[in-house]
């Protein structure tokens, strides 16, 4: 683990790209953090001036329809991506990793369950599915009904590819040699599997979490979403209106820059993460 650790650090240290899209997605933690303490745009509900005032030195990103800071908005909805970001890939990632490899390893009545059930959930449009889930949750509309919602429909990807890795390297020497010693099933997957698909792990770890960014937008861009918080996808919904009837453009382009450069830099740290942990390129 140590050896690939090494290995990421040193191909993104040679990737001009990658070590750009590094920096951008460190601001964007950052940002996130100072937020959620309080530190950064802690008056985002404030009104501090007339209704769409335009950008300024005082205000780069102009004010709102009620003469809130775009900027202090544009920062809490950072807080709010980058929560759903992780909260979802926290669930997603272990969730369709621990099914993939159950699934792959076992074979027979559990991989067919497992497949049935990826299969039924990809087979239903995602729209609809969390559009259905984020309705029917019993914690409401809100942030954490966002997460859950995306957290437990974003596994199916991961625990496809894991379960196919799985399902070839279950027949290499080493597993059969950890059988012949009597290891134990769970030993097995978790000890000597587990660190051999790690690799596929990060970068599906990369995907859900721009993924999951995009569907938050999405929903509550669609009223389904957060609630109570400044997320891009309500701001860029109240600017839909502004941009049409006022030719307000300020508000909707902030947000939809600030979404357009974090899944930009999380694609491009997701290229080079691929290049450096297939084989093949290397």
């Amino acid at each position: 683990m140590r050896d690939l650790w090494e290995k990421i650090r040193k191909r993104f240290r040679r990737d001009k790209l990658a070590m750009i899209a590094v920096v951008i997605i460190t601001g964007y933690i950052l940002a996130g953090l100072l937020a959620l303490v309080g530190i950064l745009s802690p008056d985002y509900k404030v009104s501090i001036g007339d209704a769409y005032s335009p950008p300024s030195w005082a205000h780069p990103f102009g004010l709102d329809v009620l003469g809130r800071s775009v900027w202090s908005r544009l920062v809490q909805g950072t807080r709010v991506a980058l929560i759903v970001g992780f909260s979802s890939t926290f669930i997603a990632i272990p969730l369709g990793t621990t099914l993939g490899l159950i699934s792959g390893y076992f074979r027979g009545a559990v991989d067919a369950f497992v497949v049935w059930l990826y299969s039924t959930l990809d087979a239903i449009p995602t729209i609809l599915l969390l559009l259905a889930l984020a309705l029917v949750l019993p914690t409401g509309k809100g942030l954490a009904t966002v997460c859950i919602a995306l957290g437990v429909t974003s596994w199916v990807s991961t625990c496809r590819l894991i379960r196919g890795e799985v399902i070839r390297q279950k027949e290499l020497d080493y597993v059969r040699a950890a059988r012949s010693l009597g290891a134990t099933d769970l030993r097995i997957l978790f000890v000597h599997l587990l660190p051999n698909v790690v690799h596929l792990i990060l970068v599906q770890a990369s995907l859900v979490f721009v993924y999951s960014i995009k569907s938050e937008v999405i929903l509550s861009y669609l009223g389904v979403g957060v609630q109570n918080f400044p997320s891009w996808g309500i701001m860029i919904d109240d600017a839909r209106l502004e941009l049409v009837g006022r030719g307000v453009w300020w508000q909707f382009t902030a947000a939809t820059a600030a979404l357009f450069l974090l899944v930009l830099a999380f694609n491009l740290f997701n290229d080079a993460l691929k290049d450096v942990l297939d084989a093949k390129q290397r």
